[in-house]
Parts: C-alpha cells; sequence; structure tokens
C-alpha cells in the first residue's frame, strides 16, 4: 500500500507496549496519526512531542470530536484500559445519554467493547484491529518457539487449561488460567494477567510443572480486545517458578516475540502456540 493511500489514524491509547508499536508503524509507513491519552492510563512518554489529546475515559465526545477535526478515517483501539469505578467515570452528556439507552444492553466486557465500536463507526469512523496496522507477524505462531519442549505432564496442563480457559471465556470472564499438575492455581478476571501470575507465585504446588495458558474468548471481538503476551509475562511466570507459556496460535499477540523466545531459551522456560478446542 502506497503512502498516500493510507488514512490519517487515530489511536485510542490504553497502556502496555501496543500503542508504542502502532505508533513506530505509522512512522516507518509515513502514516499520519493523532492519539486520544487517557488520564491515569495512557503512559506519558509515549505521546510526548507527538500529535495527542488528553481525555477522561467518560469524555466520549471530545475524543471523537477532536479526531473529527484531525480528519481521522479509521481508528485503532489498543492498550488495556483499567474500568474505572461509576464515581470515577463522570460521563460528559453526551455519554451519559448513551449509556442510558445502551448500559442494560451491557452485560461484560465482550458486550461493552461491541457497543463502543458501534458508537464510534456510527460516528462516521471505521475500527480496525493492531494486526490490520501492523500486519499478522505479531500473532503467535503453531507449534514449539525456541529450544523447550512441554513434558507429558504439562502437555495435560496445557489440556486442562484449555477446557477451562474457553469455558470462562465463554462466561465472559478471562482470558487465561494457570494449572500445575492438574490443578487450577487461579483463573484471569478483571486483575489481569500479570496479576493473575503474582498471585499464582504464591499458591504453586511443591515439584514441578505450572503453565499459564492464554486464549481469546469464543465471542471475542478481537478488533479491540485481542489477549497480549510479552516479554514481562515470561518474566513473571519465570520469578514464580513455572515452567512455561501456551497461547491460542493465530489468536494472541505476542510482544517482542524474538526477545520472548530467547528469555525462554536462557531460563529453560517452553513457549508454545496451540489450537483452541471448542
Amino acid at each position: 500500500m502506497s503512502q498516500t493511500s493510507l488514512s490519517k489514524l487515530g489511536i485510542i491509547a490504553g497502556a502496555g507496549q501496543l500503542p508504542r508499536k502502532i505508533i513506530e508503524v505509522c512512522v516507518q509507513q509515513g502514516r499520519q496519526f493523532s492519539i486520544i491519552a487517557f488520564e491515569n492510563q495512557t503512559d506519558p512518554q509515549l505521546i510526548e512531542n507527538l500529535p495527542h489529546i488528553w481525555c477522561r475515559l467518560g469524555q466520549t465526545k471530545k475524543a471523537l470530536d477532536y479526531l473529527k477535526q484531525q480528519g481521522v478515517q479509521e481508528i485503532v483501539m489498543v492498550g488495556p484500559i483499567k474500568r474505572p469505578s461509576w464515581s470515577e467515570l463522570k460521563p460528559d452528556a453526551f455519554t451519559a445519554t448513551w449509556l442510558a439507552k445502551h448500559l442494560h444492553k451491557i452485560l461484560g466486557d465482550d458486550s461493552l467493547l461491541r457497543a463502543i465500536i458501534h458508537l464510534i463507526e456510527c460516528e462516521g469512523f471505521t475500527v480496525v484491529s493492531a494486526e490490520n496496522i501492523i500486519g499478522n507477524s505479531l500473532l503467535a505462531p503453531h507449534g514449539v518457539l525456541g529450544k523447550h519442549r512441554p513434558d507429558s505432564q504439562d502437555q495435560q496442563d496445557i489440556s486442562l487449561g484449555l477446557k477451562i480457559a474457553t469455558i470462562l471465556g465463554s462466561c465472559d470472564v478471562g482470558q487465561a488460567v494457570m494449572i500445575q499438575q492438574g490443578l487450577v492455581l487461579g483463573v484471569e478476571a478483571i486483575e489481569g494477567t500479570e496479576a493473575l501470575l503474582k498471585r499464582c507465585a504464591s499458591l504453586k504446588r511443591a515439584g514441578s510443572g505450572g503453565v499459564l495458558v492464554k486464549i481469546t474468548k469464543p465471542q471475542q471481538e478481537v478488533r479491540v480486545d485481542r489477549p497480549t503476551v510479552g516479554l514481562e509475562t515470561l518474566k513473571r511466570i519465570q520469578e514464580g517458578g513455572f515452567r512455561g507459556l501456551a497461547v491460542e496460535a493465530f489468536g494472541v499477540i505476542m510482544l517482542n516475540k524474538e526477545e520472548m523466545i530467547q528469555f525462554a531459551d536462557e531460563h529453560q522456560l517452553f513457549l508454545i502456540g496451540v489450537e483452541r478446542r471448542e
């Protein structure tokens, strides 16, 4: 695609490394972009000297008006956002009116994100996925990555983890589960994967084993909520004394893939892309 055919991109930036990756690709492509940064969510260093506006999560009109003024056509929503309490949200009149009409239909994260996408696209924008900008190279491939392979106990734990994570995902609970020796040490809920790993480190059983399994939810809106793992995920697994990481092949984003493989090799961890079973 030529630079002249690339429309201006709006980046709704949460936390983590993925917003930075999107910005780097835009710069490489010569693609213009404008950023929506959220107070107490977006890294201030990320947007320094870049076109942006700061908003509260409840200031929908301010954000959309800015993107319209900037001539944005496509929007990508990347990076985790900590959901605020109702008292923290402080919605503007536009957001409050929208919530009054749609809140009764929002039963969890997935339905909330679908409703937000519908709102944005009703305002004339097109919502695209991170891989639409970066390409599919970020998605986990199938099979073992690196030198170390899961043993028979690990394989059993992965199979159990896939079953449990699928059930949890179908209930819109979380995307990850920690299994060791056939025991569920923890499941991901609103706290996120990093907090799950920290919690499970104190629950580890005597002996070897322990695998984090992370997949997409069966009904997941992957344009804005594709699960992501990175080097920090592996570091937490290693610090907890666990054996490795299994992610859904072609479903989960792997940030800094080569660095993850190198770290796994150096610390005797396995890293594998697996098929999610319905």
